[in-house]
């Protein structure tokens, strides 16, 4: 009985120190006026329009211009790259795989929060459905 008890434990202890990978975002949203510097290192989890869960890596640097960002994701066996811009408190990016599995773009639009999380929708060209992300800052 007690290593039943010390096994339900340890499933509790585990799935609440997992919570922060499948959890909606920490933070409240940012104002319009106080989105925070995006520039970093990301663990990223999401469905994707078929409803398969994957995470990954994402990178996120500046860009060329104020606002703008060059993001990098490392998913699932592939390399995704994109450039974004931020309207208001969200990202919206252009993407396109780079590398690995099947050539793919599409859009993302994620709501940028006071920590600098991001969570939202990314979209597949040709496909119906949209998928989900959150990205959570690694610093």
């Amino acid at each position: 009985m007690l290593k039943k008890l010390f096994a339900l434990l340890a499933i509790l202890l585990l799935t609440g120190c997992s919570a922060r990978e499948r959890a909606q975002p920490l933070a409240p949203d940012a104002l319009p006026s106080q989105v925070p510097d995006l520039s970093g290192s990301y663990v990223v989890n999401g469905f994707d329009p078929l409803g398969t869960e994957y995470g990954g890596h994402l990178t996120i640097k500046p860009g060329p211009v104020e606002g703008e960002y060059l993001l990098q994701w490392i998913v699932v066996g592939s390399i995704q790259e994109g450039r974004g811009h931020v309207e208001g408190n969200q990202l919206i990016v252009e993407w396109h795989t780079v590398e690995g599995m099947a050539e793919s773009q599409g859009t993302a639009v994620y709501t940028i929060t006071q920590a600098g999380e991001l969570y939202g929708y990314r979209m597949i060209q040709g496909e119906a459905r949209k998928g989900t992300e959150n990205a959570f800052p690694n610093d």
